[in-house]
Parts: C-alpha cells; structure tokens; sequence
C-alpha cells in the first residue's frame, strides 16, 4: 500500500500538497475508424511514481495519455482518474491559432486555477447574510487555491520559462504566430508546471530544450511530490527521472509496464531475447527429434517383409503385420507431432543490426594513420578542404581517417545537415571534398514522396525478393510488407531507411540525428550495431546518451550570417 511521505513545507516552485490520486486504465481499447490502437489495456500507475512513456511512433503513446487526460474517451474498458489536487497535461503541440496570445496560451495551462479563482470570487459575493455552510464551502475553496499556489501561478509561469531558455521572458499580448515553434513548446511546457498539479501528463517535454533547460526539468520533476505521466524518447531523462517504464505495443496494442526505471527495462529486455533465443533452440532441437524419429521408424518399417513365405503359419504372418502396425502407429504419432511443431513455432529473436564496411583497422594501422594498405600509404576517408556554402557553413578543412569517428555539433543553424550533406555528395560546394565511394547516409528528417513513391508497398520499395533478409531484422511484420510505403508512420520509414543501411555495404556512414522517431529500445541497438562497425563514422545527435558515450573527436560548428544579413 503506498503512503504518502510527511512533506516539509512545499517548495515555491512545488506548492501542491501531498494528496492520493488513482489512475487506473481496465481493458481500455481505443479505435480510430477501423484502426485498432489500443485494446484491452490494463495499466495502473501508483500515487507519486514517476512513469516514463515509450514505443514507436504511432503506437498510441499519444493517445494514452490523452486518454488518462480526459480528452478523448475510450470505445471500451473505463479510465479512473482521481486527483483532488488538479491535472496538467502538456501536449506535444500548442492547440491554439495563430492568432491566440501568450496570455491565451497561459490561461489554458491554468485553466484549472483560474476556475477556481472565479468561483472563489462568486462564493465571496453571496457571503453576506449566508450560513456557515456557504462560509465553509468559501473557505474549502481557498484552501485548494492556496494549496495547489494560486496566487503565485503567473508569476511561476516567467520563472519556468526562464530556467527552459527564455531569459527575458515573453509579453502576454504577443501572438502565438509571431513565436518559432520551439517558443510555442516551452511557453506551453512552462505553463503547465505552473499550473502546480498533483497529476502531470506530460507529451515530449524535453523536445525543443538545451542540455541546461533538460537538467533543469529533471530536478523539478524528480521534486514534484504527485505523480507524472511522461511519453518521451530521451534515453538520460527516463534514467535519471523514472522509477517505472511503460512500454506501448504496436503489435498487441497494449502495454507492458517494467519497474526499476530505465535500467529495469534494459534488464527485462536482455532476458526477454534471452528467452526467445532459448525457446527458439528448444524448438529446433524438438524438430530434429521427431524428424530423426520419424526417420528411423520409416527404417525399421522397411525391414519389414510386405508377404510373408507361404509355409509360414499364420501366427507368423500376424507377428509380422502386429510390426508392422507398430512402427506405422510410431511414425505418424511422430509426423504428427512435427506438424503441431511446424505449425507452432518458436521464432528466432531478430537478427542484431549490423553496418559493414570493406575497411580492416588494427590498433596499429589505426595509431599510424593508415587503412592497412601493405604500401603504407596514409589514406583519409574523408578530407575537406575550403569548403564554403555561402551563408550556411564554411570549414577550412576536416580530416577524418578511415575507421575513424566525428561527432559535429553546434547550435541549430550551424550548418550540420549541410556539412553531411555536402560530404554525402547531395549538395554542391566550393573547395575540396574527398570522400569512399560507398557512402550510406541517414537524414535528420523522414523524405517526402512523390504520389507513385507513397503508393508503392514497402516490400517493393525495399526490393521484391528480399522480404526474408527485411523481416529477420525484427523492423517489420510479414503483413507490413504489402503496405504502401505512403501509410507508414514516421518510426515506420525511418526503420526502412535504417534496413537499406544495415543490409548493404558503406565504407562512410553519415548519421544526422540517428535517434529521430525511434522508440529508445530500437535506438539501443543502433548504438551496440555502431560500436561494431568497421568503417569512418560521422554523427549528429541531440541524444544526450549517444553524445556522453560517443568515442572520437568532436567538431563544434558556429552559425554563419546570411548573405546581405
């Protein structure tokens, strides 16, 4: 049973009270149309833990919790939300016109307090000559306002917005449409901690945040005395502010929930492959039994004779025919049981991702600089020299041997997708630029297509007679395959361009920002396939827990003025 602690004096910036709240989802199923996101769901998060969200995209992480919102309804199963202490939810977008205010954009986050504040008001204008229970129905009133800071909420708001990089704030008559999006993100994110609920229901807050304003959000967070609800893709924020993971299926349309935070999960999921993995060659060794029984039966039938000498009596004949029956009986219970093995089978885990290259590097080749040519000969896999595109980045020169690592960063702006995509061929610049000819490249964003490219099925896209070499990669179902590549979501396309890179050859591989869309277990595995590939790696990466562990130089980028700016 979980107890809430004793609470010191609530924090200026966490002044909710320590009050229980339920949230609890039974057999919730949830249909769009014909499409099925969610069914039969049964999830329970505890009064005050902290819950991290996660899945591919388009598994209905979203939906959860606009469900647990209360802003959609489910077509089955019931929602129970209980708290008395007020909920907030962040979503991923601001869901108001252009031509909103921020003021706008703040009275909704508070909307619950300002509710309050204008029934506080009404109950204080009926109090003359009212009974003492309309003053105790005035002062419960207060006393919620007071508990969850009311006074102090606008306040809190500029402050929030502050510590998430807004350092001097912004006007609430200033439109929404005169905002970028990522002011929009942390105006709506700053308005919601203001709002000091006991429940917090959070859609990627981390989105659009600097590494100062993430470690910022985490202390709040880990603070916060209520509960949160959290969907994000960010590896470092579910380790260091979750102590639960829930893990959206898109295949079960359902939700499996791991305690231990984030390294209680990595832990499940290692053993899970483990199992399958076991299971898988139980199986195997199963089939070969019964094949080699089912053999060896076959054998023994066949030793048999078919006729029996006429001078032999019948009981002869019928010890024979009795033999014969036997070992029939025996073969077909064995073929019988291999069937129910065929058609029950215990599948292999998905092949581990791996990026290949023709590039061989030993400690020693890679300490003297060479590729491991036997005439000795220093070869860089990618050398720049005066590269310009004017207005977006200029770099007087970038060496990089083969086998080598880069990390580029920078501020946005600073011209790291144009770096890649100068040195992936795709765009012209002034100056050198060498690069191997087998160059993989991974955007930071999903391609648009044509009408003739969305309308073509995934397998056809990928290559027709490949769909064995797909589907062992564990990135997609057999009932995928026939899909038009133009319905998949966003985690779909970026798998497929993850598969065309791990099925071919690439003696460069340019990553801009490899993590975009893919659910946090997928990401993991993409980092284990990196830290075995043999060939020159060049990464841009928001990912905090990429960036921490990354192994080579780092390039930093400054923003370039624009031409006539």
């Amino acid at each position: 049973m979980f107890r809430a602690p004793e609470a010191p004096a609530a924090p200026a910036h966490s002044p909710v009270a320590p009050t229980p709240s339920q949230l609890t989802l039974t057999d919730v199923t949830k249909r769009y149309g014909d499409h099925t996101v969610l069914e039969g769901v049964r999830l329970t998060v505890r009064p005050g833990e902290k819950a991290g969200v996660i899945g591919d995209n388009g598994s209905g992480k979203s939906t959860l919790l606009r469900l647990m919102a209360g802003q959609e309804r489910p077509d089955g199963g019931t929602v129970t939300v209980v708290a008395p202490g007020g909920t907030g939810h962040l979503a991923q977008t601001l869901d108001l016109a252009d031509s909103a205010r921020v003021g706008d954009a703040v009275d909704l986050a508070l909307a619950e307090l300002r509710d309050l504040e204008r029934r506080i008001h009404t109950a204080g204008a009926a109090l003359d000559g009212a009974d003492p229970a309309a003053y105790d129905a005035y002062a419960a009133l207060v006393a919620r306002f007071e508990a969850r800071g009311g006074y102090g909420a606008d306040r809190r708001v500029d402050v929030a917005l502050r510590h998430l990089g807004e350092r001097t704030g912004l006007d609430r008559a200033r439109r929404l449409g005169t905002l970028s999006g990522g002011q929009r993100s942390r105006l709506a994110l700053a308005a919601t901690l203001a709002s000091a609920p006991e429940l917090l229901l959070l859609d990627e807050p981390t989105n659009d945040l600097d590494d100062e304003a993430v470690a910022w959000l985490e202390e709040r967070l880990r603070a916060h005395r209520g509960t949160v609800v959290a969907v994000t893709h960010d590896r470092t924020f579910l380790d260091r502010v979750t102590d639960t993971v829930v893990e959206v299926d898109h295949v079960a349309r359902t939700v499996r929930r791991y305690g231990d935070g984030y390294a209680g999960y990595l832990t499940a999921r290692a053993a899970a492959r483990a199992r399958q993995e076991r299971e898988h060659e139980e199986w195997r060794a199963e089939v070969a039994r019964q094949s080699r029984l089912a053999e060896s039966h076959i054998g023994r039938l066949g030793a048999i004779p078919r006729k029996m000498p006429r001078g032999f009596s019948g009981a002869g004949a019928f010890r024979a025919r009795s033999r014969a029956h036997g070992a029939q009986s025996r073969i077909r219970g064995a073929r019988e049981r291999l069937l129910r093995l065929m058609e029950n089978p215990a599948p292999a885990p998905p092949e581990p991702l791996r990026f290949t290259a023709s590039i061989r590097v030993t400690a020693e080749t890679a300490a003297a600089g060479t590729d491991g040519r036997a005439d000795g000969a220093v070869d860089r896999a990618v050398e720049v020299d005066g590269l310009r595109v004017p207005g977006r980045v200029a770099l007087d020169s970038l060496s990089v041997p083969a086998g080598g690592r880069l990390l580029v960063t920078g501020p946005n702006g600073a011209g790291k997708s144009t770096l890649l995509r100068v040195l992936a061929g795709e765009l012209a610049a002034e100056g050198l630029v060498r690069r191997p000819a087998r160059v993989g490249m991974l955007r930071q964003t999903v391609a648009t297509l044509s009408g003739a490219e969305a309308a073509r099925p995934l397998l056809a896209t990928f290559g027709e007679h490949r769909a064995e070499e797909l589907l062992a990669l564990g990135l997609f179902r057999a009932q995928d395959l026939r899909r038009p590549v133009g319905a998949l979501s966003a985690g779909q396309r970026r798998r497929l361009e993850l598969a065309r890179l791990v099925t071919r050859p690439h003696d460069l591989l340019l990553l801009d920002e490899p993590t975009n869309h893919l659910s946090p277990g997928l990401v993991e595995d993409l980092e284990a396939a990196l830290a075995g590939y043999t060939g020159t790696l060049i990464v841009v990466t928001h990912d905090r827990r990429l960036r921490a562990g990354f192994r080579g130089p780092v390039l930093e980028l400054t923003p370039r003025p624009r031409p006539g700016g």
